[in-house]
């Protein structure tokens, strides 16, 4: 290697991924009585403001950041590594905070300091897309259960060599979850063909494919992530989905609808009223609309789901304009930071990404309404 990499620098890395490693906020968030407070909610005619329930941490906030400040970070010689490992030791603090705020009436707080909130742009992007005409070819589609989706993810890891760890999870929100190679299907998923193949470029093609190309890296700040590594992490999901020509309207449609249901948990802080919005506003079926309302209030207000749609539109202006664009695949990235990733690999201190998702390898050409629809969201 050019650049011998420290042992300082090493100790470092593994110290810092001991103590954070198991900050997993997507998991954390998710409610263990989802399906019976679904039922509630139902039963009672949407008059029953779900009262989710989450799996206890024993993280002590104070000690954990005391021990990442403690990090003799002032002695990593390289800038830009230096750079990074304060950044993402700057990150971890507020998703401690995040972390352990959940089910309670800070998270939201919490998030909206680590996420954001939607923009006024991201939602005159938003309602353009909900205005649209719904497209007849995204409902005309086969239907397929969790086992067939299951069949579709499969076959994409045995062609690109993937390592991954599967199973089946009946309670949760989501259709799939990525957590480092671990990935979970929901066991009551029922998606159009389309999207079940949208979901292996999205869930495989990149969360899965950064994964495995942050355990090769010599170095596992990567596994960690970089700050708001979220919403470059997504937007690239979303773009494989777009460029392996599995992004329906419908699929555009529901995405939308989160920065919606995002804006409205922030306003009206109200689980029926949000739900409602979808259900009347927007002709979104009492499922559907369930499902959205329940990803942005878990954890207390979770306002994660708005970086889809931006995310998107910033990752496909890099996708045509950033001659390195592959290096955000080197594991978990930000799009802010895809030069100093780049100078680091330049430095032999990082390595290229292995895995090159397959939307991006052979990107297929959208038609003349989908290419007009993505542009005109940006």
């Amino acid at each position: 290697m050019k650049h011998h990499i420290q042992p300082l620098i090493k100790t470092i890395d593994s110290q810092l991924h001991a103590l954070v490693s198991t900050i997993d906020i997507l998991s954390a968030v998710k409610p263990l009585n989802y399906l019976q407070e679904k039922e509630t909610f139902f039963s009672k005619n949407f008059s029953a403001e779900p009262s989710y329930h989450y799996k206890t941490t024993d993280i002590n906030p104070f000690a954990l950041k005391r021990k990442l400040y403690n990090l003799p970070l002032e002695n990593i010689k390289d800038e830009d590594l230096y750079t990074l490992y304060l950044a993402v030791v700057d990150s971890y603090v507020d998703k401690i905070d995040q972390y352990k705020s959940i089910g309670s009436n800070s998270f939201l707080y919490d998030s909206l300091r680590y996420y954001g909130e939607p923009s006024e742009k991201d939602i005159h992007n938003a309602q353009f897309i909900l205005h649209l005409p719904v497209n007849p070819k995204d409902t005309a589609d086969n239907i397929i259960d969790a086992q067939g989706i299951v069949d579709i993810l499969a076959k994409m890891v045995d062609e690109e060599n993937y390592t991954w760890d599967m199973k089946l999870d009946e309670t949760m929100v989501a259709n799939a979850l990525v957590s480092g190679t671990n990935v979970r299907i929901n066991s009551n998923a029922k998606l159009y063909e389309t999207d079940a193949q949208a979901l292996a470029h999205h869930e495989l093609g990149v969360h899965l494919a950064t994964s495995l190309n942050a355990n090769k890296q010599p170095l596992r700040i990567l596994s960690l992530g970089c700050p708001l590594n979220t919403m470059t992490q997504e937007g690239l999901a979303i773009l494989s989905e777009y460029l392996s020509g599995n992004l329906t309207l419908q699929r555009l449609k529901i995405l939308a609808l989160r920065v919606i249901a995002v804006k409205s948990m922030i306003k009206d802080k109200n689980f029926r009223t949000t739900f409602l919005i979808l259900k009347e506003t927007y002709q979104v079926t009492d499922d559907q609309a369930y499902t959205i309302t329940a990803r942005v209030y878990r954890g207390g207000g979770y306002t994660k789901d708005h970086l889809y749609l931006k995310g998107f539109s910033l990752i496909l202006n890099a996708y045509q304009h950033e001659k390195n664009f592959t290096h955000l695949l080197a594991g978990k990235t930000s799009l802010e930071f895809l030069p100093l990733i780049t100078r680091l690999i330049d430095k032999e201190l990082l390595i290229a990404p292995h895995f090159i998702t397959p939307a991006f390898r052979n990107p297929i050409t959208n038609d003349a309404v989908s290419t007009f629809i993505t542009q005109a969201i940006r």
